[in-house]
């Protein structure tokens, strides 16, 4: 398994992708998809990295976008309600869903070197964790995984 953000990709169609399956769920939802939104998801998406609020709120004062803190929170907070984003607890940053829309319980992969966040997928009912949840007759409705080490990129360069 590759985990998004670590693989070489076209990156100015993962934006457009990204962006367009956004747009085309908030329109069948009836969801508003502001200016302000696509922007920081757009900014989410350029690097892979985790970016925290004051981060995207410098971006968007510099663009015109808004300069206090609860445009950017908003715009987050709406990303992150209907899966678009998640948040990085480690790094109390954000980033974008490489699987936009979908039910999914995300691993993150934090590299500690360069920053850069892949996104990688876990299936709850299988492995020990899950296995010790059934084990007690727990239900997991929800995990936060984050894994800190070296990307691919930076282990070959400490080589």
């Amino acid at each position: 398994m590759e985990a998004t953000g670590f693989a070489r990709h076209d990156h100015g169609a993962c934006i457009r992708e990204g962006v367009a399956l956004v747009d085309a769920r908030c329109r069948e939802e009836g969801w508003q998809f502001t200016p302000v939104r696509r922007r920081v998801l757009e900014l989410l998406l350029e690097g892979h990295r985790a970016m925290g609020a004051y981060d995207i709120l410098d971006r968007l004062r510099e663009e015109g976008l808004g300069s206090q803190p609860p445009v950017a929170y908003r715009a987050l907070d709406f990303l992150v309600k209907h899966g678009f984003a998640h948040k990085i607890e480690r790094l109390n940053s954000f980033i974008a869903c490489a699987h936009p829309g979908e039910h999914h319980a995300p691993a993150f992969l934090i590299c500690r070197s360069c920053d850069t966040v892949a996104e990688a997928e876990l299936d709850m009912r299988e492995g020990r964790l899950g296995a010790s949840a059934a084990d007690l007759g727990f239900v997991i409705e929800r995990a936060v995984v984050e894994a800190e080490g070296l990307c691919p990129n930076c282990r070959d360069a400490a080589a």
